[in-house]
């Protein structure tokens, strides 16, 4: 599932080879990922410009689009969500594929787009394609992204406090709030909460102050880890959240919940509760 670091090796594979290309083509048709546009509407917007930038805040991307040959006026931004199982693919002219990584590629040939959802076709011939297999992207024009609370990867430590200064949701849920921090998921928040050694379910108005310093630590650690290492999926503890399985550190079982509705993994003898 991608998450932050998944996002923003999406958005280095636009920023590589995706920028400054003139766009011809434009292929909206999947009402649903495109939504709320009609088919068209996208195309109309962004042939004859080219995308300018690439931005991430958390999990949410998006490009900056020049202005048209005979405008001054910049273009609206184009919002690329990943959903669960999306990525950014470039393609050359013939078809083959130059940049994408190998995120998903176990099972698929290359040059293979049956699940695309969204394609831009540039001047050269070359294309930037969603694929996404489960249908769960999502692009669109001028995405709400002022709504999105400070980045995870790049959050302050006195953001990092205030937003767990209060309240009684349980921490995880806290952090999946992307109103709160953009960019952590499900399987990041299960890393960092064990590298912080604190249990899901903790409320966040009951964290001592050694423990939120914590919590940012391993918010940082994890990140950076898992950008390095190529997707959260190669972090310590995500292979251990399974039935039977036991904690990599210490060899106590791992327990399961759900917690903010959402499936969640500790250690039963560093991770309790209070």
């Amino acid at each position: 599932m991608p998450e932050l670091p998944e996002v923003d090796s999406a958005r280095a594979v636009i920023e590589r080879h995706g920028l400054d290309r003139l766009i011809v083509d434009v292929d909206d048709t999947d009402s649903y990922v495109c939504r709320p546009h009609a088919p068209g509407d996208i195309h109309a917007a962004l042939v004859d410009r080219t995308l300018s930038a690439v931005h991430r805040v958390g999990k949410s991307m998006w490009c900056d689009t020049s202005a048209l040959a005979d405008s001054a006026i910049a273009g609206p931004a184009l919002g690329i969500h990943l959903g669960m199982s999306g990525k950014i693919v470039i393609a050359d002219p013939d078809g083959a594929e130059i940049d994408g990584g190998d995120y998903w590629e176990r099972g698929r040939a290359a040059g293979d787009y049956r699940y695309s959802r969204f394609a831009l076709t540039f001047a050269d011939g070359g294309r930037l394609v969603l694929v996404d297999p489960r249908r769960l992207g999502r692009v669109r024009l001028d995405p709400p992204v002022e709504r999105l609370g400070p980045d995870a990867a790049t959050i302050t430590a006195a953001q990092f406090r205030a937003v767990l200064a209060r309240g009684t949701a349980p921490i995880k849920a806290r952090l999946l709030d992307q109103h709160a921090i953009a960019g952590i998921g499900n399987l990041l928040a299960d890393e960092i909460l064990w590298q912080a050694r604190l249990n899901p379910a903790r409320p966040v108005g009951e964290l001592a102050p050694d423990e939120v310093k914590a919590l940012a630590r391993a918010t940082r650690t994890a990140i950076a880890a898992a950008v390095r290492g190529g997707g959260v999926h190669t972090l310590p503890v995500i292979p251990f959240r399974q039935a039977g399985a036991t904690c990599p550190r210490d060899g106590a079982p791992m327990a399961r919940s759900t917690v903010g509705g959402r499936t969640s993994w500790w250690c039963e003898r560093e991770q309790p509760l209070p």
